[in-house]
């Protein structure tokens, strides 16, 4: 009889302190339903509005479904608007810039992190190079222009990948040498035993070890080029060689905008970057908790 009145006293605490547990549990996923509708509703309607005809996008009472479902709007871009060329463009332009600012910028962050300055210069010497980024792109659009047009390189894919290569280095080398960093010296110093040099060593121990940090990097690199706006303006002038973001402020006219086909592109400039970042969130999670990113 003790003994079963000693179990059943504590019954009535656990149930107390069980209860606060299940309601921060309902908040927490309230909060989480919450921002996840804040997220994806945008998303929603921008689907939902490029599948109408355009007399029910401008109905007073909004439909949160399309009357008519139509690939009209679809159909257009790919028609009249050279959209094909757009995405095409903004592919061959990201893949030089991430390929150009990866391949140098490793380089560079590789020897911060290995080699020591005078004064100790390596340990800030990656911050000074980040605060390059903190300058406004527009306080430097002119001579970028005047340097690309003297150059020969308006309107054209690589002149475009090469400013872009240049603004993403100081990301790259910030990021990179944090990763670097981790990577115990003593496996470098014991394939230079063995015959490699420093470069071989760098290439065949150094960077296998930091692929992820290399997938991290290069994935911020990706959707920051992807999406940039002023310089693709600026430097481009034809369908040859504008970008999506370009492509997709030319349906806004002076008089009226096609809000049908501007919410069709913004659709399709959407999905390649929710494709990749799908295909590759296990390296960026993996490449995030590598290193001492700050």
């Amino acid at each position: 009889m003790e003994q079963a009145r000693a179990t059943s006293v504590p019954l009535p605490q656990v149930r107390e302190q069980a209860a606060p547990l299940r309601l921060g549990t309902v908040l927490k996923y309230a909060v989480l339903l919450l921002a996840l509708f804040l997220v994806l509703f945008p998303m929603y309607w921008l689907l939902n509005t490029s599948f109408k005809h355009r007399p029910e996008i401008f109905l007073s009472t909004p439909t949160f479904f399309p009357a008519q479902f139509t690939l009209e709007n679809y159909r257009n871009l790919f028609a009249t608007r050279n959209v094909g060329q757009f995405m095409l463009n903004s592919a061959i332009v990201v893949s030089l810039a991430v390929a150009l600012s990866m391949a140098v910028g490793s380089l560079a962050a590789y020897s911060l992190a290995r080699f020591r300055l005078p004064f100790g210069a390596e340990k800030h010497l990656g911050f000074w190079i980040l605060t390059t980024r903190m300058i406004p792109a527009i306080v430097i659009v002119v001579p970028i222009y005047l340097m690309v047009r003297d150059a020969g390189l308006l309107n054209t894919h690589l002149g475009l990948a090469l400013v872009y290569a240049a603004f993403n280095l100081p990301f790259v080398i910030w990021m990179m040498q944090s990763f670097f960093a981790e990577i115990p010296l003593d496996l470098e110093e014991a394939a230079m035993v063995d015959g490699d040099t420093r470069l071989t060593a760098f290439w065949r121990v150094v960077l296998p070890l930091a692929a992820p940090g290399l997938a991290a990097t290069a994935i911020f690199s990706v959707i920051t080029t992807y999406n940039e706006f002023l310089f693709a303006l600026i430097l481009t002038s034809t369908a040859d060689a504008m970008t999506l973001p370009v492509g997709t402020s030319t349906l806004a006219g002076r008089i009226q905008a096609s809000w049908g086909e501007m919410t069709a592109i913004a659709a399709l400039a959407v999905l390649p970057i929710v494709i990749f970042a799908l295909a590759v969130q296990r390296h960026l999670v993996r490449g995030l908790t590598m290193g001492a990113v700050k």
